[in-house]
């Protein structure tokens, strides 16, 4: 019976490299984070890309980004097949929360769609002791504007003209605004129903740093975790968000390609001042994420992201989603299985699986740098 099951494990750890797109995104959908693998602790294999266990053991337990759920869900899926013993909890929760769980200690280590402010490397050196916190780029990705219209299955939109709507500036869809955007269309007489996050989100920042950035005489706002504007209908988390757009016929809203895509529901193109407005797609914020610069310093690898780029076919609405850990001082018990699980994402192969989810794999110039830190930490 063990030979049986290990031969299963193996197989199901196998055919998660083989699986198809679609199938990627159903299993992006579950919260099971439980199951087990071939190889023991300290042992290397072929299974789930090639992963290095190390001297991972035991249990580790991570929160924040709900942006990066997806492409966290299949990490934890493949590395929890190749690595027995091994058990990763991450708690999609906000990157606010995780921040926090991270500073008080309750977690190896936190996501969040934004790098930490000097706030928070303050509070992090209370728990690092030795250390402090430091940002590792590891997912990227379009902040996507998904909408629902009826008769409607294409739809181009600006900087200025989302930060009124999101503003509550813009109020009906046949706005003079909008149509000049959408020659052709036939936009109805109907209200606009923006929705946004109700708790602290990084996706909420960086939207935020966009419409700061490309509209600045439109959006007014300090590009901050907290929902700024007035107006507007809260929802909880990216999926929260999507769900409300995907069932309310005049919706709007923002959140990452993956939940669009895993939910099929039609996402806006930005016209950023280019030949052609862009679509959101994981290729087309590769473009906009590789000119990025690393502001970061030390070990510190935080990103300056372009948002008002007009380069042809870079879609500007980008994120980044940094995994947060100590640079020295992490938690012993949990450091060997935080090297060697973050060390697996940085990977070729963990970055490799984010396009199909929607994601986009961090530039290998940065990735190199991101690997490089992880084997230094301590």
């Amino acid at each position: 019976m063990k030979l049986q099951r290990k031969n299963r494990l193996r197989a199901t750890a196998l055919g998660a490299l083989a699986v198809s797109g679609a199938l990627v995104l159903t299993a992006c959908g579950s919260d099971d984070n439980t199951g087990g693998g071939t190889a023991g602790a300290g042992e290397k294999t072929t299974a789930a890309s090639n992963v290095d266990c190390g001297k991972a053991k035991g249990q580790l337990r991570a929160s924040g980004s709900s942006a990066q759920k997806n492409a966290m869900d299949l990490w934890v899926k493949n590395y929890m097949a190749a690595c027995s013993g091994v058990e990763i909890n991450y708690n999609s929760s906000s990157s606010g929360e995780g921040i926090v769980a991270f500073n008080q200690g309750t977690v190896g280590f936190a996501g969040s769609d934004s790098a930490l402010k000097p706030e928070e490397v303050a509070d992090s050196k209370k728990m690092c002791k030795t250390g402090q916190g430091i940002n590792l780029p590891m997912v990227g990705g379009p902040v996507a504007i998904g909408f629902k219209l009826e008769g409607v299955d294409k739809l181009t939109l600006d900087a200025p003209t989302l930060a009124k709507i999101f503003d509550s500036k813009i109020k009906k869809w046949n706005d003079p605004a909008i149509a000049k955007l959408n020659d052709g269309v036939d936009l109805p007489d109907k209200a606009i129903q923006a929705f946004h996050r109700s708790e602290d989100s990084g996706t909420t920042q960086n939207l935020g740093k966009y419409l700061g950035a490309a509209a600045p005489d439109d959006w007014k706002y300090e590009a901050e975790k907290k929902w700024p504007a007035p107006g507007g209908q809260a929802a909880s988390g990216s999926s929260g968000v999507a769900a409300q757009v995907k069932q309310v016929d005049g919706a709007i809203g923002y959140f990452e390609l993956s939940y669009a895509k895993s939910q099929s529901i039609p996402t806006v193109d930005i016209n950023t001042g280019g030949a052609t407005p862009v679509q959101a797609t994981s290729e087309n914020a590769s473009k906009a994420i590789a000119a990025a610069k690393i502001k970061g310093t030390g070990k510190d690898l935080a990103l300056d992201l372009d948002y008002t780029t007009k380069a042809e076919g870079a879609y500007p609405l980008v994120l980044v989603t940094y995994e947060v850990v100590c640079d020295s001082g992490n938690k012993p018990e949990t450091l060997d299985t935080v090297k060697s699980f973050l060390s697996y994402a940085a990977s070729d192969d963990g970055q490799k699986i984010l396009t199909d989810a929607g994601y986009a794999p961090i530039p290998a110039e940065i990735n190199a740098k991101v690997r490089e830190t992880i084997g230094s930490l301590s």
